[in-house]
């Protein structure tokens, strides 16, 4: 076995504790071992990258138990592409903590980022359902530490909010586990995906039942229709590092659904082969145009962005409810942008709100650094609207060209499309707002309500290490459009390596495969 694909999980595991009980009262030790184990987690990422460019599924066997007896992870390019997008984003998100000293304002940020990072690629790995729903709950608990981090009192109830009902979802995920391993028997992916098809039809119903409470709760982390109200509130009141980093948890969701539902309950299970996607695509343009009238009427620059992930996340899973290699392909590119898309319209927050006092969209004396501001903003903001020249033009134009199936068509590019131009006309407001009608308000400039350590000396101005993680997200969008390419040749062989259910079966049941 490769034991280097029990890394991303244990360098994190390992790290979060001693930065908790070792470093904790020393904020410059935690910083130095915080960025140094997010540097090693994108090092291993990127080799084991490497390792499943060839379109080989490689097993761990914890203990060397063969499965479905012991507990398995399971690398393949999928896997390893969101363990990959996972580290880049957390190595991003945590230089902008750092230059901004959001991590400062409480003692444990850095061993909750270090527990978040391992509940997340603990998520991408794992091949058991069980332990996709240990790794739930390992990145949810750390996720409501990150979320109340520096304290207020709309922080906390937005906390409070987010805490019920992922509990509520964590509750459903017990009931459908209780329900799928009582009607076959085993909780291991590769298990179900061979012993599903062999259940006859008339006595599926337990395992209907099961595939319905995985998808709810599947769409509760993914923010999907109906049960997408948690967000706006929570990523809106969080920290705006923690919020960017939130952006990889929603695509958590989503690739929950495209492992369980392709691999476990695809083609030939009885019952469960159509399930998902008869539920899932009407609940996708639903949130679609959720997200984009919440864009369209935000009263402050938070909540707008996280309504604009609500829509996002609404167009990845149209995709991703077609159910075909080509829609994966194309959701498989667009969940790549819209987490940079989304993290980079937080940071950008960031830096504008500290600087004018509030993030309510109404005129009042810009700041210091405007242009720069408007600039860096336009950017991002035109990204995740879909506008060219941007990665988000590409990925939903592959969308778009992925949906032509005549029964979901009109339905599929009219949400897109329209929900497009209200998030333009969103961005739009907020922006001539925030950075050009600010420039004719006289008076003084506002003063922040909290000024770091770093910016005591001049706190109105973002220094170089404050702004480089911006243009780093947005740099990458860039090379995602350039390089769309190459890029969706790769994102394709993924999606087709998805699909392969009895290659994924042979290669994680066969006890004598050396992974």
């Amino acid at each position: 076995m490769m034991h280097w694909i029990i890394l991303p999980v244990f360098l994190p595991a390992i790290l979060a504790p001693l930065i908790a009980f070792v470093m904790r009262y020393d904020i410059v030790l935690a910083r130095s071992a915080s960025v140094a184990g997010t540097v090693m987690l994108l090092a291993i990422a990127l080799g084991l990258t490497g390792v499943a460019a060839d379109g080989t599924t490689h097993v761990y066997r914890l203990g060397d138990w063969p499965a479905p007896f012991g507990i398995v992870l399971v690398l393949d390019r999928l896997s390893a592409l969101m363990v990959l997008l996972t580290a880049a984003l957390a190595l991003i998100v945590l230089i902008h903590a750092i230059a901004t000293g959001w991590d400062a304002r409480g003692r444990h940020f850095h061993a909750l980022f270090q527990f978040q990072l391992m509940g997340i690629c603990g998520a991408f790995l794992t091949g058991d359902i069980f332990n996709l729903f240990v790794f739930f709950e390992v990145l949810l608990i750390a996720s409501y530490g990150l979320m109340i981090h520096s304290g207020g009192r709309e922080r906390m109830r937005a906390g409070l909010q987010y805490v019920v009902m992922n509990l509520a979802g964590s509750t459903l995920f017990l009931f459908a586990l209780g329900t799928l391993y009582a009607s076959t028997g085993t909780l291991n992916i590769a298990d179900l995906a061979a012993r599903i098809p062999e259940i006859p039809a008339e006595e599926a119903a337990l395992v209907r039942v099961a595939a319905i409470l995985l998808m709810i709760v599947f769409a509760v982390k993914a923010a999907l229709f109906p049960v997408q109200f948690w967000l706006p509130a929570t990523y809106a009141n969080a920290p705006a590092p923690v919020a960017a980093l939130f952006a990889i948890m929603t695509k958590v969701g989503a690739y929950a659904i495209l492992r369980v539902h392709t691999t476990a309950f695809g083609p030939g299970s009885p019952g469960t082969e159509d399930l998902a996607s008869t539920w899932l695509f009407p609940a996708a343009i639903v949130t679609i145009a959720v997200g984009a009238f919440g864009v369209l009427g935000a009263k402050r620059l938070m909540p707008l962005i996280a309504f604009s992930v609500v829509g996002s996340m609404g167009t990845l899973l149209v995709a991703v409810a077609a159910f075909s290699p080509n829609a994966t392909s194309a959701a498989l590119y667009y969940m790549v942008h819209s987490t940079f898309a989304a993290a980079c319209l937080f940071l950008i927050a960031d830096l504008v709100i500290t600087r004018r006092s509030a993030d309510t969209l109404i005129p009042m004396p810009s700041t210091v650094q405007n242009g720069l501001f408007a600039a860096l903003f336009f950017a991002a903001a035109i990204a995740m609207a879909g506008m060219p020249p941007l990665s988000g033009f590409l990925g939903k134009l592959l969308v778009l060209d992925a949906l032509r199936a005549p029964g979901s068509m009109g339905w599929a590019w009219s949400a897109i499309l329209v929900g497009s131009l209200l998030t333009i006309v969103g961005f739009a407001r907020a922006g001539s707002v925030v950075f050009w009608k600010s420039t004719s308000v006289p008076g003084p400039l506002p003063v922040p309500d909290r000024i770091t350590v770093e910016e005591e000396e001049q706190p109105m101005t973002a220094n170089a290490l404050q702004v480089a993680p911006t243009m780093m997200v947005i740099a990458i969008l860039a090379v995602l459009a350039v390089f769309a390419g190459p890029v969706s040749a790769y994102l394709e062989q993924t999606s087709a390596q998805l699909f392969d259910r009895a290659g994924y079966i042979a290669a994680v049941l066969d006890t004598d495969e050396e992974g």
